[in-house]
């Protein structure tokens, strides 16, 4: 299986997790080398299997160097986690055409590139598991770019599925709400902390293990039923 964006975040504890599970991976990152090395060499002292591969998701062709190096090391891929992205809070009127190519091309273009090869790639019976954001039906002030790429995400998921679900792959997506992670507290004060937490009705944040272990059921036989589906991993918060 894959996993983009791999050595930090979601993607990083997804990979443990899955490896855990018993999944061979294939940890793919942009520019953590260090950390992506990291991760495979705890993976491989706990009896798993994993590889660290380099791929910059905005081109197609790093992306299907990526399918081609993992089906190398493993035989075949039976799964894909896109989790590759990026986070930009800014007014859109304030939004300059960087910003707007970097938001795009990650969070939407990126899951696309991984999305398509997988179409293609993926044995009969696999499952790919895209990931949105809980604050996408929202709309939160100063996250349109993001929030758009992330509709577009959910849109794909959707589409995807009905696409190759003859072949039975299932395709769906992970929506995170608030986690606990030092992205999140970049720039915000304890009170802001606090704030955000008390509007979560179970009066704590996220962790990302948590949208890990979602992740990993979507793409277990207990979720044989569920394809083009958002599932929103918030606490109930939005």
């Amino acid at each position: 299986m894959i996993v983009t964006g791999g050595s930090a975040g979601i993607g990083r504890a997804a990979c443990e997790r899955l490896a855990k599970q018993g999944w061979n991976v294939a940890v793919a990152y942009h520019r953590s080398a260090r950390q992506a090395a990291e991760i495979v060499s705890g993976i491989e002292q706990a009896g798993g299997s994993a590889i660290a591969v380099r791929a910059d998701v905005t081109h197609r062709r790093d992306v299907g160097a990526l399918f081609d190096r993992t089906h190398q090391a493993f035989g075949g891929i039976d799964a894909l986690v896109a989790c590759a992205g990026a986070s930009a809070v800014r007014p859109i009127a304030d939004s300059d055409e960087d910003l707007i190519a970097e938001q795009i091309n990650v969070n939407l273009l990126g899951t696309l590139h991984a999305m398509q090869e997988a179409a293609t790639r993926l044995r009969p019976g696999g499952s790919i598991v895209t990931v949105s954001s809980a604050a996408v039906p929202v709309g939160i002030p100063g996250l349109g770019l993001t929030m758009a790429a992330k509709a577009g995400v959910e849109a794909l998921t959707r589409v995807l599925a009905k696409e190759l679900g003859s072949r039975g792959i299932r395709v769906n997506a992970v929506a995170p709400g608030l986690l606990d992670t030092p992205t999140f507290r970049t720039g915000k004060t304890d009170q802001d902390v606090r704030r955000f937490t008390a509007q979560v009705p179970l009066n704590r944040l996220g962790d990302v293990q948590e949208a890990a272990a979602a992740i990993a059921y979507l793409l277990s036989p207990d979720a044989s039923w569920v394809n083009a589906q958002i599932l929103r991993v918030n606490g109930g918060y939005l």
